[in-house]
């Protein structure tokens, strides 16, 4: 039977190991603080809408997975191709025709999957919402696997 100096140092030992990787998980928490808010998927949206501020087609084209499905109304656009020559038509002036942002972020625990969606503006005016699944690919790149957006209704509460 082990005695109490034994379970003591034990007790020690475990408690001094606790306390070291509470120590690294807090200082890897602060250096992804600095870098964004912690959440990749909140980055890779916030950077794929900067695509389109930015005017930048072929950064955009960089968060559309090889297989994306993207809901265009009623028909799906399905395969990067395809998104990506449904959407061109979006850079091709000089001003984006629409912005947006993510106002509510999830990933699974085991971290290969998020959800994103939030509001869709032209220039101030609220004109939809959108709702993104994300995947963390092989090369480490997160990416759109399935986008879809709705329309907002401009409606009065019912009484």
């Amino acid at each position: 039977m082990p005695d109490r100096r034994s379970i003591l140092r034990s007790t020690l030992a475990l408690t001094a190991s606790a306390l070291g990787t509470a120590a690294t998980t807090s200082s890897q928490a602060a250096e992804q603080s600095a870098a964004g808010d912690g959440n990749p998927v909140r980055n890779a949206e916030v950077a794929f809408a900067a695509t389109m501020a930015k005017r930048d087609f072929k950064a955009f084209a960089e968060f559309v997975a090889e297989d994306a499905v993207f809901i265009d109304g009623r028909q799906p656009l399905r395969g990067r191709a395809a998104v990506l020559a449904h959407w061109k038509r979006f850079f091709d002036g000089p001003e984006a025709p629409f912005s947006w942002a993510p106002d509510l972020v999830e990933m699974l625990p085991d971290g290969k999957l998020g959800y994103s969606t939030g509001p869709v503006h032209v220039k101030d005016k609220l004109v939809a919402r959108f709702a993104s699944t994300w995947r963390l690919d092989a090369d480490g790149r997160w990416r759109v696997v399935f986008d879809n957006g709705s329309e907002v209704c401009d409606c009065k509460p019912a009484r």
